[in-house]
């Protein structure tokens, strides 16, 4: 039999070799082993300690919940996974921070579109996966893993920011005078106006919405979303 504590090592060990594997050791490893060989030892940990995670996850004994999980903290959550099935499906065309991203050439004039909500909306799209599933299932073994793909996301974005200044800085910083990291700042201030959305986030992200909050009856044996009211 597992334990919460087997969950949180191998969250650790997760988290922390993509920390590793992305900023301190990066450079060695790619002089090492080519960008080639890099992407092939990058994947290969992230799958196993993955993997290690999901084994621990599932023989991890199931505690009572922490708190009480109502309609009103389940209709809060259904409603932000939508916004972040939204900003997942938004992030996948014309995402300056994926690895073919931005040149100073290709700065819009404007953050539109997921853009203007975050300029990192694939990470935040996790971050708020996270938040919802500590919400409304607050045992312990998925406190720890929810928290840990909260932490990865929302650090790694910060660490991004830092990464992408020193390397791209005909581009990065500008790019983010005009948008934000925490969503909807850049819209606050001035900075960015709502609207824009694409029908590959608005269409795409209902549909993400609706069978992932589905899946879950087959695969967890409960009902979310919107399912749970129909």
């Amino acid at each position: 039999m597992g334990s919460t504590s087997a969950v949180a090592t191998a969250a650790v060990a997760f988290v922390g070799s993509h920390f590793l594997l992305s900023h301190p050791l990066r450079s060695r490893l790619v002089r090492a082993t080519g960008e080639a060989g890099f992407q092939g030892v990058y994947s290969l940990i992230a799958l196993l300690t993955f993997g290690w995670l999901i084994l621990a996850y599932r023989q991890a004994p199931l505690t009572l919940p922490l708190w009480a999980t109502g309609n009103g903290l389940w209709a809060l959550a259904t409603g932000v996974m939508l916004i972040a099935s939204i900003l997942l499906m938004g992030s996948l065309i014309r995402n300056p921070a994926l690895p073919a991203g931005g040149r100073a050439s290709s700065l819009p004039e404007s953050a539109r579109g997921v853009y203007a909500v975050t300029r990192h909306p694939m990470m935040w799209a996790f971050a708020l996966w996270g938040l919802c599933h500590i919400a409304v299932f607050p045992v312990a073994k998925n406190i720890v893993v929810s928290a840990a793909i909260v932490v990865l996301a929302l650090v790694g974005a910060a660490l991004q920011d830092r990464k992408k200044e020193r390397l791209q800085p005909d581009f990065w910083p500008a790019w983010e005078s005009k948008t934000s990291y925490v969503p909807f700042a850049a819209i606050v201030a001035g900075r960015a106006r709502l609207g824009g959305f694409g029908m590959h986030a608005l269409l795409g992200g209902l549909v993400v919405w609706l069978g992932a909050t589905w899946a879950h009856m087959p695969i967890a044996g409960w009902a979310a979303g919107i399912w749970r009211w129909l």
